[in-house]
């Protein structure tokens, strides 16, 4: 039977809610799947500024659960972003290219009629899937 890792990591702020910000199935499969982030502090306040500096507050959070799951950037094959607005595409994609390692993972970007609270921007939503790695496996 294979186990299911729930994730967390001390680095970002804590739910309110039940959720993992990872599972991770170990054994022999080696996937983790990450749920979205949005651009909060560890005390989970809205950082200050626009797109560039949330943009890179969801990449932060995402790269903490990333280390909280034994795990990289180097290994993501595949990203969600989400933005409120697509006149936003160009400032999120320059802050995009420069924080994430070549080569970059496969690519969804889409407007969201509407994000949690209300942010311009949020990275997740579906999963991300790394790829089967022997540093992956369970320890």
């Amino acid at each position: 039977m294979t186990t299911v890792e729930k994730i967390n990591s001390e680095k970002n702020s804590s739910f309110t809610q039940v959720l993992s910000a990872a599972t991770k199935i170990p054994a022999g499969a080696g996937l983790i799947f990450l749920s979205g982030q949005v651009p909060v502090d560890k005390d989970g306040n809205l950082v200050p500024g626009g797109i560039k500096e949330h943009t890179a507050q969801c990449i932060n959070n995402l790269t903490n659960v990333l280390e909280a799951s034994g795990s990289s950037w180097e290994k993501v094959l595949k990203v969600n972003v989400y933005l409120k607005d697509m006149d936003l595409f160009g400032e999120m994609n320059e802050v995009y290219a420069k924080l994430l390692p070549d080569p970059k993972p496969a690519r969804t970007c889409i407007q969201a009629a509407r994000l949690p609270k209300d942010f311009i921007v949020g990275d997740g939503g579906d999963c991300y899937l790394l790829r089967k790695d022997s540093d992956i496996e369970s320890s």
